[in-house]
């Protein structure tokens, strides 16, 4: 009895693992489209976050997802509260798939078909069609899975009385909340726990009011997911966690709230006659007050924003604070964070260049580049955790020019920390107007950066890089010339030809890092630098 559960248990939750993991993939960008283009107001929000758990059948996945999102600064903590009473509601779609498909019909025999046709597609396709495999090879386990745990059920009804854990008086129904909180925990699935309670309804081994009590527990379960995603989290990805758990604590007193009355009308509607109705009653009491707490919640969204914000408060600026954990193994979400990552180093190494390249520059901070130098190491760390798939092709695209700029932005650095005499490149008129061009084209790309004006400066700091490189030439070839007419001191000499090409590097760096973090559909290979 008790293997026969576990292992229907095992085959749902391998299913579900599978399901989702493949729909992922297949989902491929899809997933970070569909939430930071659609979560603009509180309603496409929830139904942002509804879709995507609907689609991938877990909204663990939706929140780890959401938290990924803000690490890597897709979404702001306030835009995210949406997403996450989204993912409550959509969670709610298995009780569903359950009771409607797996309780109601015998499909285990159409399920073996969609399992063996699901590892051919996995074994022998590849890209999306591959993962689509999966999903649907998952898809016939999860009512392999079901159709294991009705027989398990079955005997477990004969066996075991629960009668002690009454959902007809308050400490029972606490009881029994708590019970379903620690199957959830152990299953780490929600879905998982909610199917297991389905089955054991419709089998008879427990009544409508312990299934209802059981389903409240289960539903909040899933805020543990996210309370141990957020350890050692960034603080927008702490927030997150702490506002979903509060929601689902939230959703959990107002289902407390309503549950007496719903069994009340169930039971005198004479739906607990029926095994198959009384499962459809909880998937809907699942889906009921889930709904009806999210009416609650949006009200006061706001106000429930700033207290969490007040609760976690935002920690000193950090260059890294994108390069969450909880983004790491999702390829799209950590390429998206080192992305914003590298356009931040970029941001503060325009401003020191830009420091650098003043007339009468003030005592430069070197502190600055130690900070963004220990930065590098951070995200040149977080990077060898990435892994991504050359078939997802905006996936690797995006991962190769995030390299490219990163690449730029260490050749910038190593710049910077090089000692440069503007004062004498000043005194020289062709080099004193080679640096404000310079400067000009800084100051275009911290406007773009800064998000002041949203047109890429590329295709002006390409020009800019072009006529600094030729720039450099000619005057090389004069400040040679007038050493040797007029015996200028050969350091000097050393010290004037580095200061221009200095000027070239900065810019031809610059245009680059620029470029691949412009998101430029058409990737172009970097030219070699100008000799």
């Amino acid at each position: 009895m008790i293997l026969t559960l576990l292992g229907g248990i095992g085959l749902f939750l391998l299913g579900m693992v599978l399901l989702t993991d493949g729909l992922k993939a297949v989902a491929g960008d899809a997933l970070r489209r569909i939430l930071s283009t659609f979560v603009k107001g509180p309603v496409s929000a929830i139904s942002s976050g509804t879709l995507v758990t609907v689609l991938v059948q877990s909204s663990s996945a939706t929140t780890l997802a959401t938290i990924g999102f803000v690490s890597a600064g897709l979404l702001t903590f306030p835009q995210t509260i949406g997403v996450l009473l989204g993912a409550k509601l959509g969670t709610t779609s298995t009780g569903w798939l359950v009771t409607l498909l797996g309780l109601r019909f015998s499909i285990s025999a159409f399920a073996l078909p969609l399992i063996g046709v699901g590892a051919l597609m996995r074994l022998l396709a590849k890209g999306r069609l591959a993962s689509g495999g999966l999903a649907l090879a998952g898809f016939g386990l999860i009512f392999i899975g079901i159709d294991t745990l009705q027989t398990g059920m079955e005997e477990f009804r004969e066996v075991i009385d629960l009668t002690a854990f009454s959902g007809a008086t308050i400490i029972g129904r606490l009881l029994l909340v708590a019970m379903g909180i620690l199957m959830t925990v152990i299953m780490q699935s929600s879905s998982a726990a909610v199917a297991t309670t389905l089955t054991a309804l419709f089998a008879g081994a427990i009544d409508i009011n312990q299934a209802a009590a059981l389903v409240i527990g289960q539903n909040f379960g899933t805020a543990v997911t996210a309370i141990i995603a957020i350890i050692g989290a960034s603080t927008p990805a702490v927030r997150t966690g702490v506002a979903y758990t509060l929601f689902s604590g939230i959703i959990a007193a107002v289902a407390f709230l309503l549950l007496p009355f719903y069994t009340m009308y169930v039971q005198s509607m004479g739906i607990t006659e029926n095994p198959s109705s009384a499962a459809i009653s909880i998937a809907a009491f699942h889906t009921l007050f889930n709904f009806v707490g999210i009416l609650v919640i949006i009200p006061f969204r706001e106000q429930l924003s700033r207290i969490v914000a007040d609760w976690v408060p935002e920690k000193a600026n950090d260059l890294t604070r994108r390069l969450d954990k909880s983004v790491a193994n999702v390829p799209s979400f950590a390429i998206e964070a080192v992305h914003r990552t590298v356009k931040d180093l970029m941001k503060e190494l325009m401003d020191f260049s830009y420091q650098l390249t003043e007339k009468n520059k003030k005592p430069v901070q070197y502190f600055r580049l130690e900070m963004i130098e220990q930065a590098v190491i951070k995200t040149n760390d977080f990077l060898t955790d990435i892994t991504t798939d050359s078939s997802q092709k905006s996936d690797y695209k995006r991962y190769l020019a995030t390299l490219h700029a990163f690449d730029h932005v260490q050749r910038l650095l190593d710049a910077c920390k090089e000692t440069v005499q503007t004062e004498m490149l000043y005194k020289d008129p062709k080099a004193s107007e080679m640096l404000q061009y310079l400067r000009t084209n800084l100051k275009k790309t911290m406007d773009w950066l800064d998000g002041k004006d949203e047109k890429s400066p590329d295709g002006k700091l390409k020009k800019m890089s072009k006529n600094l490189a030729e720039d450099r030439k000619k005057r090389r070839v004069e400040i040679l010339k007038d050493s040797a007419k007029k015996g200028i001191d050969s350091a000097d000499t050393l010290q004037h030809l580095d200061g221009i090409r200095w000027i070239d590097r900065i810019g031809y760096h610059t245009w680059r890092a620029v470029y691949h973090l412009s998101d430029i559909k058409e990737y172009e290979q970097d030219p070699p630098y100008p000799h």
